[in-house]
């Protein structure tokens, strides 16, 4: 997949310069790495919007074509304004073709709605995760990692260790020795919760209401009257 953004050169750095690039329309960056000196850059704004709509960009190989030349980057990191849906910088490396290179690559499910595990018995699909990070040359990097829950019972889950992976590429997770806590479960099948639902309350009737008060009623008029005969009573008995 062919990956290519247009660039201006720009000389000015610091945030004053970046806030007037942002202000015409376009985007602030920087291009480093490969034992070569730094380059700030500037894309329009509305280009890289649309090539980050592309899942591919955020992992593969980009030519950013600059000052009438071509090199080969990946993006390292992206700069978003924490309020509005802004991007306010990008960071790219370049690469060597033969130099291998640590990337994210997402992760795709397959056969989801066929496996055992949520056909036979019902079961909900948890993704413990959706991308990961593996280690290979350039030209081996894969658009994605694919998993496939065609055979996947409940309660089984498929952890890192399972993964099927393209030749060439490498879990950076599992690059040290065997480390049973870098082998993470990827995704599982759990038996869906039954929701029980407490039958709702009925409200009294208008009849029952009505009834209720006028017992109440009833009753502090007997208390008052018994109230008043008492000390009626205490009255005589005090006078003889």
């Amino acid at each position: 997949m062919d990956l290519l953004i247009n660039a201006e050169k720009r000389d000015n750095k610091g945030t004053s310069s970046s806030r007037n690039i942002r202000r015409s329309g376009s985007v602030p960056g920087i291009i480093y790495g490969a034992g070569k000196q730094e380059e700030t850059i500037s894309i329009n704004k509305y280009e890289i919007a649309k090539s980050l709509e592309n899942e591919a960009f955020y992992s593969q190989v980009i030519d950013i074509s600059l000052a009438g030349k071509k090199q080969q980057v990946i993006l390292r990191d992206i700069q978003r304004h924490p309020a509005k849906r802004e991007i306010l910088h990008l960071d790219f490396q370049r690469i060597k073709a033969d130099q291998k290179i640590n990337v994210t690559i997402p992760i795709h499910f397959e056969n989801e709605d066929i496996a055992p595990g949520v056909k036979i018995d019902g079961g909900i699909i948890s993704h413990l995760m959706t991308e990961i990070e593996i280690s290979c040359l350039p030209g081996d990097i894969p658009e994605y990692i694919s998993v496939d829950l065609i055979e996947l019972e409940i309660d089984h889950p498929i952890h890192v260790s399972e993964l099927k992976l393209p030749k060439g590429v490498e879990l950076t997770s599992l690059q040290h020795g065997d480390d049973d806590s870098a082998d993470a479960a990827v995704v599982v099948i759990h038996k869906a919760k039954a929701v029980v639902e407490e039958e709702p309350t009925e409200a009294p009737e208008a009849s029952e209401v009505a009834s209720d008060q006028k017992n109440d009623e009833n009753n502090d008029a007997i208390s008052d009257s018994e109230k008043d005969s008492k000390d009626s009573k205490d009255s005589k008995d005090s006078k003889e």
